[in-house]
């Protein structure tokens, strides 16, 4: 008893040293920081012929000042009413240009004063890119000449870009649409010096509205009314010389769509009521079509309020849907209609059809396809050739169909009917070119059209392109990559008839660079880049995807990177991070696929493990954790079996080849990955300590689904407990350290969760570190909070996973005395 009570006393005297650490960003160890702040290659775009290379440059993180700029979160959206642009916008500050076939690029001139350039849009003939450059005062368009290599500012600071689609182009390449601050505005209320004048009330008439739990919502008149002013805007005609003139008037619009042979253009434009249940995407609008010369012709959707909608991932609202102009015809609308009443639980046997709207777009359209899943998307072709996708959540099934659009009454084919979890039997996407119109389209030779895939299979990863007969539905291999030490990826084709592919190949120590393939010849290859490895202290890291067995027989996998000049003869026994993310399947086999390629080259974002390396630690990165329910069983019925199961087998496989200390193993995740972690950490004694970062640990707060799970609490109140580690907070007794975004604006991670699971915690004398990070998002963007995170993770990992022996033997002498 006397033990017992000095080992409770040495626990609180240190938990009340470290009840509140008020300490200022840190950094981590050196050889975390040096690969923090190496240099990282540009973002590239290209045009569609394959000459024109354009590379933006940008710093790889935010700063705290800039995410401590003024926000306001309002409908879903993030927006600075300064600049009236997202709050969260990333940015870039240099721009360079070349030749494809050139090997150094040219530097642009013209640039402004510290540019921050966003929302690039190409012009119709891709010789020129509008963007926006976002100043104090707020956002500009500039437009970028390639031949030249010049930018000039064309408009003042007066776009809106709160709503996004803040650039559309007119078809002669002489002018843009653009969304601009309306001549007159509503002040903003500051809603926290507003004097209310009355409560809030929202009211249930009875319908069911399950909706999962959206953040950043409207919540009061005040909030409405912001919304309102930052949504408006006038659409004005910008030419290339500058000159503004009037459009369309103010009006909340929200996406903007010219029609192909750019006659017509279709406008999105938000109505009231607003909700303060879902997201702006789901307020009523309007879609009307306009001439290109501003002329109002025709409304053709009007969508009220969408609440309330039927149980389950697959519902939809009821009338016209995705409504978008078919990319092979001059001016023709299509859109969609369930046919169950966006009902799951309604059986029919087609779950949508689709129609088409020729001008002057009045009346219903004429019906093309009919899809038996919910529809998901369409490649077009030409009049007799086209290909729609569908799928359904619940059995995990997609299919494609082959249709033509010229006659919708014959019955499409099927070419394509497969789980879309099933990665060893995805045929491919097919190819596209742009065509007349400027619009993608299937790339056809006749009655041959292209699949380009990923090319996973038992083997490995080799991508393909496959030539598909349209008449005979029979395929062809024209070409595979051969590569075993390299990864090859198939970006685009730049002319099928020619066989030049737009290919990136990398390796585990070769940083990704862009080639021309020419697949009609072997080994042909041009360079389009040529990026140096930055990471060069990781070039020799020994990197491996391993395979293994869960006791039940299920096949996995994880890449294991051993440390920094480990010697694989010596096999000294190290501590071990393992890192996972857990996903749902509904049969073993698409759950026991092999996905990871093991010559994908070694890079150490923000939120990678593989920083540990270089401190002695063992990583199995990316370990597989899936959890499957076959049949009517749902893959959570069984969630915390297999949770453990995966964790046992991961740690069971790196011990059998003798490379770490089994007992100094620590397991992190980031959100779905963070309530693993708690999970793992109440229910089994794998681990020496965990890392949980912007997780949800009481499901009970997200009542009608969450990740994968569309049952609602009250359907299955078993699951969300057995689920929640909240609810067994009495049983953790491993080292957690909790990291959470304060302004997490992900659906169901409020940073609520990880307050309240640490609040628990600690009553129950768990050992816990909570660090919340300021002005962070779910996903973290500061760089000083980046750098202090991995402090956090390095401190942690070093305390309970490195020394965990160190610390229980002074444990043991603090209770000896």
């Amino acid at each position: 008893m006397k033990k017992l009570t000095a080992v409770l006393v040495f626990l609180f005297i240190v938990t009340l040293a470290v009840a509140q650490d008020n300490t200022g960003y840190q950094q981590p160890p050196q050889q975390i920081l040096d690969l923090v702040d190496a240099s990282t290659a540009p973002s590239v775009l290209l045009d569609d012929v394959g000459e024109n290379v354009v590379m933006l440059y940008r710093d790889a993180y935010k700063s705290i000042n800039e995410l401590s700029e003024t926000e306001l979160r309002l409908g879903g959206l993030r927006i600075n009413p300064k600049t009236n642009i997202g709050s969260r916008t990333n940015y870039w500050n240099n721009i360079k240009v070349k030749k494809a076939t050139d090997a150094t690029a040219k530097q642009i001139s013209g640039l402004p004063e510290n540019p921050r350039l966003s929302n690039f849009s190409w012009s119709p003939n891709e010789k020129m890119i509008a963007c926006l450059n976002t100043t104090s005062a707020g956002a500009e368009v500039w437009i970028l000449d390639l031949e030249k290599a010049v930018v000039k500012k064309v408009t003042p600071a007066s776009v809106n870009a709160n709503m996004g689609d803040a650039i559309n182009w007119f078809k002669d390449n002489n002018a843009m649409l653009v969304k601009m601050l309306p001549a007159s505005r509503s002040t903003i209320i500051n809603t926290a010096e507003a004097v209310p004048t009355g409560p809030t009330i929202s009211v249930s008439d009875g319908a069911k509205a399950q909706n999962r739990t959206y953040q950043d919502l409207l919540k009061n008149p005040n909030d409405e009314a912001n919304f309102e002013t930052l949504a408006y805007s006038e659409l004005k005609k910008v030419s290339i010389g500058g000159m503004v003139s009037d459009f369309l008037p103010k009006a909340m619009y929200r996406n903007i769509s010219f029609s192909p042979d750019g006659s017509y253009v279709m406008v999105s434009e938000i109505q009231r009521p607003f909700s303060y249940l879902v997201p702006y995407t789901r307020f009523p609008y309007k879609e009307i079509i306009y001439d290109k010369s501003g002329k109002n012709l025709q409304t053709v959707n009007e969508v009220p309020l969408d609440e309330v909608r039927p149980k389950g991932f697959m519902a939809t609202r009821t009338g016209k849907r995705n409504f978008s102009w078919r990319a092979d015809k001059p001016s023709s609308l299509v859109y969609t209609e369930a046919q169950d009443g966006g009902d799951p639980e309604t059986k029919v046997d087609y779950r949508d059809i689709m129609y088409e709207l020729q001008a002057p777009f009045t009346g219903s359209g004429d019906q093309i396809l009919k899809t038996i899943n919910r529809f998901s998307g369409i490649t077009w072709g030409n009049d007799n050739t086209a290909v729609a996708y569908d799928y359904w959540w619940n059995d995990r099934n997609t299919k494609t169909y082959l249709f033509n659009p010229s006659n919708g009454g014959k019955e499409a084919k099927i070419i394509s009917d497969r789980n879309y979890q099933d990665q060893y039997s995805d045929p491919g996407d097919f190819v596209t070119k742009r065509n007349k119109y400027n619009r993608y389209v299937l790339e056809m030779n006749g009655d041959n059209a292209y699949l380009m895939g990923d090319g996973y299979s038992e083997e490995g990863q080799f991508p393909f392109i496959d030539e598909y007969n349209v008449t005979t539905e029979k395929t062809n291999r024209i070409y595979q990559t051969r590569y075993t030490d390299k990864k090859e990826r198939l970006y685009d084709a730049i002319d099928m008839k020619k066989g030049k592919i737009l290919v990136r190949i990398e390796s585990k120590n070769e940083y990704p660079n862009y080639y021309f393939r020419d697949i009609n010849k072997k080994e042909a290859l041009t360079p389009v880049t040529s990026f140096e490895n930055p990471y060069k202290s990781l070039q020799d890291v020994h990197k491996e995807v391993i395979a293994y067995k869960r006791a039940d027989g299920l096949q996995l996998e994880g890449t294991l990177y051993l440390p920094v000049g480990y010697d694989r003869e010596k096999k000294e026994k190290m501590p071990m991070i393992l890192w996972a993310y857990p996903r749902e399947f509904k049969d073993k086999n698409s759950a026991s696929q092999s996905t990871s390629n093991p010559n994908e080259f070694i890079y150490p974002y923000y939120g990678s493990p593989i920083y540990w390396v270089t401190r002695g630690y063992v990583v199995l990165d990316d370990a597989a954790f899936p959890i499957v329910g076959e049949g009517d069983e749902q893959p959570n019925d069984t969630f915390r079996k297999q949770l453990v199961g995966n964790a046992k087998a991961a740690i069971d496989a790196v011990d059998s080849l003798g490379y770490i200390d089994r007992t100094r193993v620590g397991v992190g995740g980031h959100s779905y990955g963070a309530f693993m972690v708690a999970n793992l950490l109440s229910h089994s004694d794998l681990f020496a300590a965990g890392i949980a970062r912007s997780g949800a640990y009481n499901r009970t707060l997200t009542p009608f689904g969450f990740q994968s799970e569309e049952r609602s609490y009250w359907d299955s109140p078993e699951t969300y407990n057995t689920m929640s580690p909240f609810m067994h907070a009495d049983k953790m007794k491993t080292p957690l350290l909790l990291v959470h975004g304060e302004a997490d604006n992900n659906s169901g991670t409020y940073p609520l969760q990880s307050e309240r699971y640490f609040n628990a915690l600690k009553g129950l004398g768990a050992p816990a570190r909570l660090v919340m990070l300021p002005k962070e998002s779910h996903g973290y963007r500061a760089k000083e909070s980046i750098l202090h995170l991995l402090w956090e993770q390095d401190t942690w990992l070093e305390k309970y996973v490195k020394n965990k022996n160190s610390l229980n033997l002074k444990v043991s002498e603090e209770i000896k005395k």
